[in-house]
């Protein structure tokens, strides 16, 4: 573990953009429970149902036995006018930035949405970080300023990389979609404002994020829709792929230990850094339908197999994702342990709590 390292600081004003999203509502919950004061903002887009997005923010919004207060804004991060509003008005210390246009196939359909809220939403925070953290230099204020930006960037920016695991060192410069793209060019933009104007910076490369409350467009949840409609569900490349699926709970813990821990200035006194996190443990897409299927039967107290259609591989998909955390173990002490056994039956329970 890093010899500076800082536990979480219950003081501080987290910002959190995406706060309605999967990994966003995760996060704020668990730094309530910590007693943080969190500022949420999300524009609620109907990329998919939005009830589910209201759900998260209506168990943000319930009081709770801790000391933690949540501020939710509906709101854009591609308007620039808004972003700066919200930022001097709540003057956060700890920025994460996890608004974003998810999903690789959607780039292909609406490769507009990508670019509007992973690059000029991610340009506007950068921007609103910059001169936030300007205000360290103005001996008037008693704002100290942006103290750490923390992003979503994804596995995506690998590619179809053949050499695996996964490392943060890896060639990435040869994105196989549009979403690839932008998340490897939030990296880029990071590490120049990290440059330019010593904006510490973390871009977190998450690995296949999965759970209760999860996003229907991902495979394990569409998949459960399907099943229990008696639907057939769609096997690409013939089931001949593999992820590095990573329990939401995992995601949080790693994300928790990061926030107040900066990166140290490198060879070129920027002071950003990015690190993998996943399961380090990839599993068989064939192998994970039957744990899925298992996880069901157990849920509804009855056997479930699901019909598959195999089909060839989707335009912009990549056969397999496996993460390297070597260096998120060395500086944070922290490895995911959740099997997808325990984390696909999780889901299953809540899934099924929902079909009642």
């Amino acid at each position: 573990m890093r010899s500076d390292y800082k536990e979480l600081d219950k003081t501080k004003t987290y910002l959190i953009t995406g706060a309605a999203g999967f990994i966003g509502y995760f996060l704020a919950k668990r730094l309530l429970e910590r007693g943080c004061r969190v500022i949420g903002i999300d524009n609620i887009n109907d990329y998919y149902d939005v009830a589910l997005k209201h759900a998260r923010l209506e168990e943000l919004g319930k009081p709770t036995d801790s000391s933690g207060q949540f501020t939710f804004i509906k709101g854009d991060i591609s308007d620039k006018e808004m972003v700066n509003h919200l930022f001097n008005k709540y003057r956060p210390n700890i920025v994460v930035n996890l608004a974003a246009q998810a999903g690789v196939r959607y780039s292909i359909e609406n490769p507009d949405a990508y670019i509007q809220s992973n690059i000029i939403g991610f340009f506007n925070i950068l921007e609103a970080c910059r001169h936030s953290y300007a205000e360290t230099n103005n001996p008037n204020s008693d704002y100290k300023g942006i103290e750490h930006l923390v992003y979503a960037s994804s596995s995506s920016v690998y590619g179809a990389n053949k050499k695996v695991p996964f490392a943060e060192d890896d060639f990435v410069d040869k994105p196989v979609s549009l979403y690839a793209a932008t998340k490897k060019s939030n990296e880029l933009m990071a590490y120049n404002y990290s440059h330019l104007y010593k904006i510490p910076a973390t871009g977190l490369r998450f690995f296949t994020v999965y759970g209760p409350m999860g996003r229907p467009d991902m495979a394990y949840f569409s998949f459960s829709q399907k099943i229990m409609a008696g639907e057939p569900i769609k096997v690409f490349n013939h089931g001949d792929m593999y992820r590095d699926f990573t329990y939401i709970d995992d995601i949080v813990t790693g994300v928790e230990k990061i926030l107040c821990n900066p990166p140290n200035e490198d060879e070129m006194q920027a002071r950003h850094k990015v690190y993998n996190i996943g399961n380090n443990k990839p599993e068989q897409l064939m192998y994970f339908i039957e744990t899925l299927e298992k996880a069901l039967s157990k849920a509804v107290g009855r056997s479930v197999t699901a019909r598959k259609e195999y089909l060839p591989m989707q335009m912009g998909d990549v056969p397999g994702t496996y993460a390297d955390i070597t260096a998120l173990e060395r500086d944070f002490d922290f490895k995911p342990s959740a099997s997808i056994e325990d984390g696909l039956l999780k889901f299953a329970q809540w899934f099924i709590r929902g079909q009642a």
